[in-house]
């Protein structure tokens, strides 16, 4: 069974379509036993980083989150979040990734929307993945380079576009919107076997 949470600030039904599409079958729950008891769990965002920070641990899923075994995948927000703090809201986060997240320094051109490539990769979650394939990007914070990033894009200044940690992986972009190269990404998280 595949979960993923609901805490009034993710993309949850985008993400729930596109694994229907890729044959699999989603719940959308905040119930922590669910969670919990999940085979695989994404953890999608969108929205701004204290209020959505405080409406996990409203629910108690903060602490939920970082102690999950099985694979978990952060989108956006949800990668940001899992981070040591953002900038935005001066948020202290998760922790499960160690790097801060900043604002881009030139407001001018931000948010960093549309679409954009990533290289340097390595890890499991874009194997056979193109650095010419391009992934859907919608965020004016950025995840520093970091000794778990996996990938990395390039706007304005070079940031993490892909994490991985032990069971943990996140992506800034959006897979779900990213057409069929989001599709394989998501379909090298859900055959994650740990």
């Amino acid at each position: 069974m595949i979960a993923i949470i609901d805490y009034d600030a993710g993309n949850v039904k985008s993400v729930q379509n596109a694994l229907k599409k890729l044959g699999f079958e989603a719940v959308i729950t905040s119930d922590i036993e669910t969670i919990e008891n999940a085979d695989k769990v994404i953890f999608p965002g969108v929205g701004e980083a204290s209020s959505a920070m405080k409406k996990l641990q409203e629910r108690g899923l903060d602490a939920v989150i970082q102690n999950l075994k099985q694979p978990v995948l952060g989108i956006c927000l949800g990668m940001q979040l899992m981070c040591n703090a953002s900038e935005e809201g001066n948020t202290k986060a998760l922790g499960i990734f160690d790097c801060e997240v900043k604002l881009f320094p030139n407001s001018d051109i931000v948010p960093h929307m549309g679409w954009n490539n990533v290289s340097e990769m390595k890890g499991k979650l874009l194997e056979n993945i193109s650095d010419t394939d391009n992934f859907y990007f919608v965020h004016s914070y950025y995840a520093e380079i970091c000794e778990n990033t996996s990938s990395v894009c390039d706007y304005i200044k070079n940031f993490s576009a892909t994490l991985e940690k032990d069971n943990f992986f996140a992506a800034q972009f959006h897979p779900e919107k990213s057409g069929d190269v989001g599709f394989k990404l998501l379909e090298n998280f859900l055959n994650l076997r740990f």
